[in-house]
Parts: structure tokens; sequence; C-alpha cells
């Protein structure tokens, strides 16, 4: 497997460099560089920064993260419903990747900020939330200001906000930016997608909003898009398949825009749908939820689906619909086969499979005899296309994930997990690279930067650790206890919201009594409790 990795990328960057022939020079040299890129992400990550602090820091669990301008800022928010703006201070000498919180808006959210983004080519900053809302900011010195060691630079909602949109009518849960200060997309758990101009004004309620670009009759909760094709994106929530939309054929939705309501049937143009043969062991069948996905920025067409107590799945845009034949070659991983993988640590190797025969699980055999397969035809007959691979081995039962690529030409796969680690897979070869602690209880969000080695985690901790290659030996990998953890990872999934279900309630209950703190370590004036809850 380790020889078949080493294989795989000097094939790419073998490739890569043939293509680079007779190209300009500025051009070669971008090239050269991401050669050099590749190869630093072949050494071991580790915990190199850790943002946030009793005196500067979120007081809830960390949602959102994005890089912006090019890697010089980090955008985050989450539960405490403040955006905080970070840049790299270089006077510091404490750490390699010395970022420090420069300024604080307060977005007047009433409920968990699930995603922010900073509009390119701007200073805006747009956020979604569990109010229904969509909010845009700009403070131009908020985000173009140095870091001070008086501390950040605070701004209230009446300095920062310059737009509030209400034109969803449930959760709003992501944001896509496009190449546009004006332009982005945001998706809700009503079902829609829908694209906001900044340049234009509407008054919100009473059919004054422009009318979606697509409407569905579940919940949505991710949605991805690629700068190579922004023509297209593909929205996931709650059912066993994701849609890919290219808007080159979405129709107006005149039935709206006329005041009248469109059939579901009849209100969007899906060309594509992405599915599985069949489900995870833990998802209750009518229960199938897509968490996350996200498109590849280097080659605009393979598409990675998280779904809700199984794994993660890539996909292309370029595949023919209905070819099951996944197994042409070694990259290819098919669900509850027996696959060893090697782990990084001497010669150890793992295997991420469906421990069927568990003795530990010999309670749940009855439940699990019911028919896992997915029917993709038996709704409306969109061509539907299946993956190329899988990748198993963590566990997403509890929260909502993202799911992303890393590396410069997204050769890497990851994603979070339930027991507060991250996982590193090889996208070509399918091997389990790296296993990481990145939160002390769930991992949701990660995001790399740019142009550096470097990559942004958070969960329910409310702060934001940064990961880079090592010198030595990592201090925070668990790759030498990968066959534990992907073994309870496995069983977990089995259970999925079966086994969720009190674990749900316990901790609703747990949630309250973490409000009700809250409010009066905050009457006592007492550091804030850490939020236990997405």
């Amino acid at each position: 497997m380790t020889n078949h990795r080493q294989f795989a990328r000097a094939s790419l960057v073998s490739r890569t460099a043939r293509s680079a022939e007779g190209l300009p020079f500025s051009a070669r040299t971008l090239r050269w560089k991401r050669h050099q890129l590749s190869n630093v992400w072949t050494r071991y990550l580790d915990r190199v920064n850790v943002l946030g602090n009793h005196d500067h820091g979120h007081t809830g669990c960390v949602n959102a993260l994005s890089w912006a301008q090019d890697g010089e800022l980090l955008i985050s928010s989450g539960d405490d419903q403040d955006i905080r703006v970070w840049r790299m201070d270089r006077s510091m000498d404490s750490s390699d990747y010395p970022f420090c919180c420069q300024s604080v808006i307060h977005t007047g959210h009433t409920h968990n900020v699930f995603n922010a983004q900073m509009l390119p080519h701007s200073s805006r900053i747009a956020t979604v939330s569990g109010d229904n809302q969509v909010r845009v900011f700009d403070v131009e010195e908020a985000v173009g200001r140095s870091p001070t060691r008086s501390g950040p630079a605070a701004y209230t909602t009446r300095e920062a906000c310059i737009r509030v949109l209400r034109c969803h009518t449930g959760h709003t849960k992501r944001i896509i930016t496009e190449d546009s200060p004006d332009l982005f997309l945001t998706v809700a758990e009503d079902g829609t997608v829908r694209q906001h101009d900044l340049r234009t004004s509407h008054v919100c309620g009473d059919r004054g909003c422009p009318a979606p670009l697509v409407k569905l009759p579940h919940d949505l909760s991710t949605i991805a898009l690629s700068p190579l094709t922004p023509y297209q994106f593909v929205v996931g929530g709650e059912s066993p398949f994701a849609h890919l939309y290219d808007r080159r054929h979405i129709g107006r939705y005149l039935w709206e825009e006329w005041g009248m309501s469109p059939a579901a049937a009849d209100a969007t143009t899906c060309v594509r749908k992405f599915s599985r043969q069949s489900r995870g062991r833990g998802e209750p069948k009518g229960g199938e939820h897509i968490t996350g996905a996200r498109m590849s920025a280097w080659n605009g067409h393979e598409l990675l689906l998280s779904f809700n107590s199984d794994a993660v799945y890539l996909y292309s845009t370029k595949d023919e619909p209905g070819n099951i034949e996944r197994f042409k070659n070694p990259s290819v991983l098919a669900p509850n086969v027996n696959l060893r993988k090697r782990t990084g640590v001497g010669n150890t190797v793992i295997g991420i499979h469906d421990d069927r025969d568990d003795a530990d699980d010999s309670e749940d055999e009855d439940e699990h005899e019911e028919d896992l397969t997915i029917d993709a035809e038996e709704q409306d007959g969109v061509p539907v296309i299946y993956p190329r691979a899988r990748f198993a081995g963590h566990c997403n039962v509890r929260t909502i994930k993202d799911v992303n690529f890393l590396g410069p030409y997204d050769e890497y796969v990851t994603s979070g997990s339930d027991d507060g680690n991250f996982f590193l897979w090889d996208k070509s070869s399918g091997e389990l690279v790296d296993i990481l602690e990145g939160d002390g209880s769930v991992v949701n969000v990660i995001e790399g930067h740019p142009t550096l080695p470097l990559v942004a985690v958070s969960g329910i901790d409310t702060t934001v650790k940064l990961f880079a290659p090592c010198r030595g030996r990592p201090e925070f990998s668990r790759m030498k206890q990968a066959p534990t953890i992907v073994k309870n990872n496995d069983r977990t999934s089995r259970r999925g919201s079966r086994g969720n279900n009190t674990m749900q309630m316990a901790r609703l209950f747990l949630h309250y009594n973490a409000l009700a703190s809250l409010r009066n370590h905050e009457e006592d004036g007492e550091d804030a409790m850490q939020c236990i809850n997405q």
C-alpha cells in the first residue's frame, strides 16, 4: 500500500510537471511551488497553535471557519454569535503560526452562527444562523488593521451590519461565495437554495423576496460549488441523495414570482443525483442524512459527500450514471469489506471493515438483518452517479460534520469525528494517513489554508486548533491507537441514530443546564461555560 501511494503521488507530480512544459516562467514557478507544497504534506501534521483563551476567544462551540484574503485572515464564529477575525502577528515569536484575534464583530444573530464567509474582493463578511437570517457586515478597518497588544477591536451590530436578509424560513446552514463582492448562495432547512445580490434591494416577506434557485421537499444542510465550474452546484440534506444542479438549466420560478406556490416536482431541474448502493448499518430507512459536501477546487468535477452514521464517499460529475463497477483500481474502497491500511507507524496494519460478528454487538444482530439497499431510481428517474471510493474509520453520528479536500492538488480527504479526532486519507490509494486529536469532544469543521500546509480545526471546544507539518514526533497524532479508534467508531456508527437517541436526550438536558449555568455565571461575572451542542 505504501508503494502504491508513493507511485500514485509520483505519477501525479510527473503528469503535472510534463503539463507545465512550455508554460511561461511565472506559471512554471507556480507549478514548482505546488510540487514542493505537495511534498511537505507527506510529513506528519501536529498541533502548532490554539486560538482563543479566556480573554480573547469564543465562549461557545466554533461552528464556522473560513480563510480569507489568500489566507491572510481566518474568520471564525459559532454559538456565541460573534465573528472573530484572526491575523498572523509576525512580531510574536512564541509560535511558528502566531495568529491573534484582531477584531470582534457582534452579529446580532439570536441563534448559533453556522457559517461565515468573507465575500471576495471586499471586506464584507456574510453569516448564516439558526435564526433563519442571513446577515452581511462591512467594517473595513476590522479586517485591515494589524493585531495590537491591547486586544481586539470590538464592533457592535449597528456599526458593522449593512444588510439583514430574511428570505429563508428555516435554519440557514451554509454559504457559497462566488468571484464577486456582491453575489453569494445560501442553503437552508426550508429546502431552498437562494442567490443573494447585494447590488439590489427588496423587502423580505409578503413574497417580496426573489424566487429561490432550488426548492426541494426536504431539509437541506449543505451545498458545494467549485470555482472551476461555478455554473453547477450540489446540495444535500435529509435525503439519501445529493442533487446536482446546472444553472444553465435552472428555469425561473414564474409561478412563485406570480404569487402562486409551484408544485415541488415542477420547482427544480435536477440533472444528476448521487447515491450509494446501500445505507450504512446505523442509518434508519427514511432517516438518511448528508451532513457535508465539497467539490474539488483543483479539478472542478470531484465531489465528497459525508453521510450520517456512514462514511465519506468520493464521486465525479464526469462519471456515467448507473455505473456501479467501482472495483477497477486500488483507489476504490467498497462499503462493508475488509481492508488493510498502513497506519504510518512501523508496519502496523488495521482493518477498516464492518464487524458484523462482533460479540459486543450481538444484541443488535436481529435489528441489522433489515434490507439496506437503496433504490436510487424509485423517485423521479433522474440519472444516478455512484461513488468512486469510500473512506471510513471515523464516526459521524452526533453533529453536523463537514468534509474537505486537503493539499495543493486536493490529494487528501479529511473529516471530523465524534471521538474528537479528525481523519486524513490519501485520495488516490484510500490509505488512512493520520488520525489527529483536534477537539476535546467532536471535530466538525476542517479548513485548509489556500497556500500553506496549514489546517484550522474546530468543533465543540471554544478554541480553534491549527495543525501543520512538524519536525519531530507528532504529539497529537493518534495513529498508534488507530485499530482501537477505528473499531470503536465502527461500533458507534453501526448503532447510529438508534443508539444516539438516548445520548441526544441526555445532551439536551445537559445543554439546558449549561445554558442556565451560563446565565448564572454571566450574572455573577464568572467565566462562561463551554457549550456542548452544535
